[in-house]
């Protein structure tokens, strides 16, 4: 139904209309066609566009995936100052258990004892709803358990020392003890009382203090931080939230994780960390194993699908939606938009939050105001849950169904982090598309924070689009994605060059140079490869490389003893693309033969090395020197034929 402003009215109708399915049979699914096309000066020519609203919107839901779920008693843990942290407990405390902790002094406590306080400087902070683990470091004398809050401390004390707020400012402080001795009744003052280190459990935390606990963009759920120079409404939009979160709640599992694809780490030798540096929760951790790879706490993750995008081997994918029900979603889209008579369609991914309510704010303007344009016809929104999780492979796909222009509406949603990872992959498909012969702006990060900005931003010149549609189907599999992708584009560019210099951060293809006078043909870096780009060949001494495998992690140069090998970032498509599809010699080198037998092991290269560098060896001069020039077999014949010699067994 192309109307959202009364969907409650259509559902309610719908619910009540004798003999229909029930809603959770047959849902009704509502597209604003309003904002997004009606309500702007291209309405008369938005019609390409209205029928392709509403073809992706009749499309099915996604598969449902695994859910994370957190639970929440609703103990709550207020940070801050006396006076702020009283204030903020009052306003919830008859919905949650609340808890102070005193982090400073000043302010003042209410006299009765409606909450458990506490007095301390936070030394650590973890977890998620349902789950979060504080601990504090105690040195205030005055133990506010035992506390009566009489205040005879406070009159007592002749440096005025002790404030409302039950602590004493040893700054002040002159060691009159006075205080100790009017609460001999209560025991509350000992200043000879060990700094105390404790830790307590929270399901939500409310942090009042100028600093947060948790530096980064995307705090767990469940942590919310009100910095004293807030403005009020801030604080009461947090407390509001705050109140609902008892209960038992639940997310998606936004990603998958294949750790046989990850080029992450291997041998305990690090190579790609392309998600570790742009994930904005802190949700991804290196695993320190020999099978190496990385680990994603669920609870921390937000869903921005921004690993996913950076991943260059498509070992994190997004689960929900998955890259092939979106790319099913940008082909009907596109292809409902052509077929309807539309042209030089550009699609604008936007988030489903801040991105959403600017298109609509942009619609809305358009109706009321004469000098703006509205989102133009020719653009097609494609909602998301978070744009970064929208990368190379996806917009290729939508170039190659036939949109002239991908444009990514980036807000105050989007991190820094985020941003930057953006701008490299927009920076591969420029490269990738210039390189082919395909034009520029094809690709374009649109950034703006207001309705006036996104309507001077959208009327851009169209790009080029490609005279064929594809008729490839996303897959879940991001590289052959890609494949898919630039076949498609190849066949469809003016000329196809030998090879295309990519950008190097985030480029996800490239070659691999191996200075064969340095390297030893050890295969060490087979062995780390995680992707088969490097191969050996059991019949002869080589290094075989294709090229096409390459995910460009570097832990084959970091894996390397001799550090012969440096990466180049690049799309080769020499033979039209054939040739890095295939395997090719890198280095190669004559077998180094047995001494004593004759059969070949190692190369000459090798055998010559290492008999070089333990040329000075005590341990291998002699016998043991000449059986390093030996095969496996015949040393251990070798050394057991001299029994009175003294036997080096590890060699």
């Amino acid at each position: 139904m192309a109307c959202t402003q009364e969907a409650p009215l259509f559902r309610e109708l719908a619910e009540q209309t004798e003999g229909s399915p029930s809603l959770q049979e047959r849902p009704i699914r509502f597209v604003n066609i309003r904002e997004t096309g009606g309500w702007s000066k291209d309405a008369r020519g938005a019609t390409p566009k209205m029928a392709a609203l509403l073809a992706a919107a009749a499309l099915p839901d996604p598969d449902p995936v695994p859910e994370v779920v957190f639970r929440s008693a609703g103990r709550a843990l207020v940070i801050g100052g006396a006076a702020e942290t009283e204030r903020a407990a009052a306003m919830l405390d008859d919905k949650l258990d609340v808890s102070i902790l005193l982090s400073q002094h000043g302010g003042a406590l209410a006299q009765a004892h409606n909450h458990a306080v506490h007095a301390g400087a936070v030394r650590a902070m973890r977890g998620w709803l349902g789950a979060f683990e504080v601990e504090w470091e105690s040195t205030n004398p005055i133990d506010l358990d035992l506390c009566t809050r009489c205040n005879a401390c406070i009159e007592a004390c002749p440096e005025s020392a002790i404030g409302f707020d039950y602590q004493i400012d040893l700054d002040r402080c002159r060691d009159h003890r006075d205080c100790v001795r009017v609460c001999e009744a209560a025991g509350a003052i000992d200043f000879a009382r060990a700094p105390r280190t404790d830790t307590e459990r929270y399901d939500l935390v409310l942090d009042l203090r100028e600093a947060p606990a948790f530096d980064r963009p995307a705090p767990p759920q469940g942590y919310f931080h009100v910095p004293p120079q807030a403005a009020p409404q801030r604080l009461f939009d947090a407390v509001l939230e705050l109140r609902e979160l008892t209960g038992e709640f639940d997310k998606p599992t936004f990603f998958r994780y294949e750790r046989r694809l990850c080029a992450h780490s291997r041998n305990e030798l690090t190579g790609c960390t392309a998600c570790l540096d742009v994930c904005s929760a802190h949700a991804i951790a290196s695993e320190r194993t020999t099978t190496g790879g990385v680990r994603v706490e669920p609870h921390l993750c937000v869903g921005c699908g921004a690993c996913t995008t950076v991943c260059p081997s498509g070992a994190m994918t997004y689960a929900y939606p998955d890259a092939a029900d979106l790319g099913r979603r940008i082909r009907t889209l596109v292809g409902t938009y052509r077929r309807a008579g539309g042209r030089d369609a550009a699609l604008l991914v936007h988030s489903g939050g801040a991105g959403a309510a600017l298109i609509g704010e942009l619609g809305r303007l358009a109706r009321t105001d004469a000098s703006v344009h509205g989102v133009p016809a020719r653009v097609l929104p494609l909602e998301v849950w978070h744009t970064a999780s929208v990368g190379l492979d996806l917009w290729l796909s939508a170039l190659a169904y036939g949109a002239s222009q991908v444009l990514v509406l980036l807000t105050d949603e989007e991190a820094p982090d985020y941003r930057a990872a953006l701008a490299d992959q927009a920076a591969q498909a420029e490269a990738i598309l210039e390189g082919l012969g395909l034009g520029a702006g094809h690709v374009r990060l649109v950034d703006v924070r207001d309705a006036r900005g996104l309507d001077a931003a959208l009327r851009l010149a169209a790009a080029p689009a490609l005279e064929r549609e594809a008729t490839f189907a996303v897959m879940k599999d991001k590289r052959g994605t890609l494949e898919l992708g630039l076949s498609h584009l190849m066949a469809c560019a003016p000329a196809v060059p030998e090879s295309i210099a990519l950008p190097p951060r985030g480029a996800p293809f490239g070659n691999v140079v191996v200075d064969t006078q340095a390297c030893t043909l050890c295969l060490a870096c087979v062995g780390a490869c995680p992707a088969s780009a490097l191969v050996d060949n059991p019949d002869q001494p080589q290094l075989r490389f294709i090229e096409k495998n390459c995910v460009q992690c570097g832990l084959c140069a970091g894996t390397c003893p001799e550090n012969a090998i440096t990466l180049q970032p690049r799309l080769w498509l020499a033979d039209e693309g054939r040739a890095r599809k295939q395997s090719r010699v890198l280095n190669e080198q004559a077998p180094y033969r047995c001494i004593s037998c004759g059969k070949p092991f190692g190369t000459v290269k090798a055998i010559e090395t290492m008999l070089t560098r333990l040329a000075g060896h005590s341990m291998f001069q002699g016998e043991a020197a000449r059986r390093l020039k030996m095969c496996n077999d015949c040393r251990v014949v070798d050394m057991f034929s001299n029994p009175n010699e003294t036997r080096i067994t590890d060699i």
